[in-house]
């Protein structure tokens, strides 16, 4: 099945194995081999899967402030609550205490997560049934509404690695799916908006040529800005969403481009998006700054349904930089033969060759 913008829901699967490696682990190849009718089951089907393989590890725990009303001392003793208690004829101290448990926040946006999936109506039995079992462990963890959740209040450390794909698979849903929880009724668009498919296809796109091109060393980089003198005052900086560097001195920085429309109109004669293009051909110049011709850049286009959206590469004072998309609505392996060309495009055809064995 297909999302309003053309996009196969089963290549969202595989953009998101890319982007969390954990989905490549064998625990997840029935998953791989399914056919999702939706994107809401596709989720639910993840976050299942995963949740039932902490479990069995068990829930993360961490200490959280509490306060009560004891028979002995424990932790700090309040004296302002324990003189109250003693006015009221209460033979208890009231202490602020920490205590190991599993209702923190990591373990309630997984559960708040999983009931918004159960809810939706086009998730089938079999992963609302999943979800529902994972559930039952989760007793003693509170449901905290969406819109109060602290995204940015979210640390991982060494005992909870495990949950960063679980927490990010959340967010996906929660800030790229959930319209409205008015009045008890949930809903939930059927597609990524546009900001989280941005940064999934950008994130796809990186970790494809991390994981089958290691020798081009994909990462975001800094440009410089080429300047006369040391005055960089206020000038922006400039990172690339991927920058892929050869031995021999060769770089593509790449443009990940998520847009409804590629083009743009003034009247009625049709142009690449000009601040686009000024962007691409800026990070270009600046990287180049020795003039060597060694350095293109490319604007990588996610594939849209308009009718008019042209390939072109130019020759730019001595660098390439070239336009293309990526056809998302196409079998995955046409996907990953459309950025092996870019590799043979601009390295070489050796470079294809040495994808690892067990690539796509």
């Amino acid at each position: 099945m297909t999302n309003d913008k053309g996009i196969l829901i089963k290549n969202i699967y595989y953009m998101l194995t890319y982007a969390f490696q954990i989905l490549r682990q064998s625990n997840y190849d029935d998953i791989a081999a399914e056919d999702f009718e939706n994107i809401h089951d596709m989720f639910a089907a993840i976050l299942g899967k995963g949740v039932a393989q902490q479990l069995k590890h068990g829930l993360y725990r961490e200490y959280v402030n509490k306060s009560d009303n004891l028979t002995t001392l424990r932790g700090k003793l309040d004296i302002s609550g324990t003189i109250k208690n003693k006015l009221q004829r209460k033979q208890s101290l009231f202490c602020f205490y920490d205590e190991l448990s599993e209702n923190n926040l990591l373990n309630q946006v997984i559960k708040t997560t999983m009931f918004l999936l159960i809810k939706q109506k086009n998730v089938k039995l079999v992963n609302k049934s999943i979800l529902k079992k994972d559930l039952l462990f989760f007793d003693s963890v509170d449901y905290i509404e969406p819109e109060l959740i602290r995204w940015n209040s979210i640390r991982y450390q060494r005992n909870n690695q495990s949950y960063r794909m679980l927490i990010n698979i959340c967010r996906l849903v929660i800030d790229g799916l959930l319209i409205s929880t008015e009045k008890g009724i949930i809903k939930m668009a059927t597609f990524l908006d546009d900001q989280r498919m941005s940064h999934l296809y950008e994130k796809f796109i990186l970790e494809y040529f991390r994981y089958h091109h290691p020798e081009l060393r994909a990462n975001p980089d800094q440009v410089q800005w080429n300047l006369d003198d040391d005055n960089d005052m206020w000038l922006p900086n400039m990172i690339t969403d991927i920058t892929l560097k050869s031995k021999d001195g060769r770089v593509l920085i790449l443009d990940a481009k998520y847009y409804g429309q590629q083009m743009q109109s003034n009247f009625d004669v049709q142009t690449y998006r000009n601040g686009n293009l000024y962007q691409i051909f800026t990070y270009v110049k600046n990287y180049d700054k020795d003039q060597t011709g060694k350095v293109s850049g490319m604007l990588l286009y996610a594939k849209t349904s308009e009718e008019f959206q042209p390939i072109n590469s130019f020759l730019m004072g001595g660098n390439k930089i070239a336009v293309g998309y990526l056809d998302l609505n196409l079998p995955f392996k046409e996907i990953a033969g459309q950025l092996e060309k870019i590799v043979q495009e601009f390295f070489c055809k050796e470079c294809a060759i040495s994808r690892k064995k067990n690539g796509w």
